[in-house]
C-alpha cells in the first residue's frame, strides 16, 4: 500500500504522524512510504531519517495526498486540506466530527473513508488510540493550569502544592478516566489538594484504592459541583463520551460561584467542550477571561511537547496502521471488530451512530 504522511498544518501543532522506526516497520513489509518535506522536524525527526528509515520525501502535502492510497494523520483536516481528501482513499487520523459540522460535510463530499483514532476500541471498551494523547493531556492540563494561576498571567496567584504554614491549592477533576486520573496524579504530585468527580460508582471506588491520600473522590452532580466550586482554584474538564458531543457540567451561570481568577481547563474542547463558555483556543493565544475566570482551551494539548506525543501516539497507532496497510481497511475492519468501530464516515455515509446523533440532518 502507499502511505503517505503530511505534515501537520493546524495552529502550532507539532506532532506528526509516524516516526522514522514506524516508517521502517512499513517500508519492510513491502509498503511505500512518503512523507512530507519537514514533516518530523519539529517532533525531532528530520527528513534523513525518514530516507534512512526507507521512506521517500515528497515536497508538498498537495503531493502527499495526491498519492497516497492511505492517510495517516495526527489531526483532522483543515479547511485548505478538504479538496486534498480523495474518493475512495482512506484517511487514519483523530477526527472528532461530532463537534465540527463543516469538516463532516466535506469529508461526505470527499468519499473518503475517515477512521478515526478516538472511536477505535479494545474487546474491554477501553480505546487504546485515544489513551497515550489522554495521558499526555492529562498531565499538560495541570501544567498549563498552574501556570496559568500565576498572577502575571491573569490568575489568582495561588501555587498549587502551597508552602509550610499555607493550605495548598484546590483542583476539582470532572471526569474520572484517562485524562482526570492522569489529571488527579499530576496534581496530586504537586502536593494540590484534589478532588475527582465522576458518576461511575465502580471507577469513584478504584481510584479512592489506587490514588494518593491527597485525592479525593466525589459522584458528580450539578449540586455537588455548585457545592465545590467556591472553593476550587483550578477546574479541569475531563469528560468523554466515545464519538458524542461532551456534556456542558459547568454553565455560565455557575462561573459566579468561582472567585476571579479561577482557572477552567477544558479538556474536552475536541468534542465540543464540557463548560457552556469554551471555545477552542490555539497555543498561540491560550486563553481568554469570561466573569473573571480564565479559560484554557486549546484543541490540540499535547502538540505542545511533540516529542513525547509523537513517540507515545506512533507507539499505540502503529499496529493498527501496519494491519490496513497489510489488509486493506475492508478485510481489516471484518476481523477486528475494535478497528471497525473506528469507522465513522464510509464513501459519503455516517456509520458511526454518534455522528449521526449530532448531525440528524447529514445522514444518508
Amino acid at each position: 500500500m502507499i502511505i503517505g504522511i503530511p505534515k501537520e498544518i493546524k495552529n502550532n501543532e507539532n506532532r506528526v504522524a509516524l516516526t522514522p522506526a514506524g516508517a521502517k516497520e512499513l517500508v519492510k513489509r513491502g509498503h511505500t512510504v512518503y512523507v512530507q518535506h519537514t514533516a518530523g522536524i519539529n517532533s525531532g525527526f528530520a527528513d534523513d531519517a525518514y530516507v534512512a528509515a526507507g521512506a521517500r520525501i515528497l515536497p508538498s502535502i498537495e503531493d502527499v495526498y495526491g498519492i497516497a492510497e492511505m492517510i495517516v494523520k495526527v489531526k483532522e483536516p483543515i479547511a485548505s486540506e478538504y479538496p486534498l481528501v480523495r474518493k475512495g482513499q482512506l484517511v487514519f487520523t483523530y477526527f472528532h466530527f461530532a463537534s465540527d459540522e463543516a469538516l463532516t460535510l466535506a469529508m461526505i463530499k470527499s468519499g473518503s473513508i475517515c477512521l478515526a483514532y478516538e472511536t477505535v476500541e479494545n474487546p474491554d471498551h477501553t480505546l487504546p488510540l485515544l489513551i497515550p494523547m489522554s495521558e499526555v493531556a492529562g498531565r499538560m492540563s495541570v501544567q498549563e493550569g498552574a501556570r496559568f494561576l500565576e498572577k502575571p498571567q491573569g490568575g489568582k496567584g495561588v501555587l498549587l502544592g502551597g508552602v509550610p504554614g499555607v493550605k495548598p491549592g484546590k483542583v476539582l477533576v470532572l471526569g474520572g478516566g484517562v485524562v482526570g486520573h492522569n489529571a488527579a496524579l499530576m496534581a496530586a504530585g504537586l502536593g494540590a489538594d484534589v478532588t475527582i468527580a465522576d458518576i461511575s460508582l465502580p471507577r469513584l471506588r478504584y481510584l479512592s484504592e489506587t490514588m494518593p491520600k491527597n485525592v479525593k473522590t466525589l459522584f458528580s452532580s450539578t449540586h455537588t459541583i455548585e457545592q465545590e466550586l467556591p472553593t476550587t482554584d483550578l477546574v479541569i474538564g475531563a469528560v468523554l463520551i466515545p464519538g458524542a458531543k461532551a456534556p456542558h457540567l459547568i454553565t455560565r451561570d455557575m462561573l459566579k460561584l468561582l472567585k476571579p481568577g479561577s482557572v477552567l481547563v477544558d479538556v474536552a474542547i475536541d468534542q465540543g467542550g464540557c463548560f457552556e463558555t469554551s471555545h477552542p483556543t490555539t497555543h498561540a493565544n491560550p486563553v481568554y477571561e469570561i466573569d473573571d475566570i480564565l479559560h484554557y482551551c486549546v484543541a490540540n494539548i499535547p502538540g505542545a511537547v511533540p516529542q513525547t506525543s509523537t513517540l507515545a501516539l506512533t507507539n499505540a497507532t502503529l499496529p493498527y496502521v501496519i494491519k490496513l496497510a497489510d489488509r486493506g481497511w475492508e478485510k481489516a475492519c471484518e476481523e477486528d471488530p475494535g478497528l471497525e468501530l473506528g469507522l465513522n464516515i464510509v464513501e459519503g455515509k455516517i456509520v458511526y451512530p454518534a455522528v449521526a446523533e449530532a448531525f440528524p440532518s447529514l445522514k444518508a
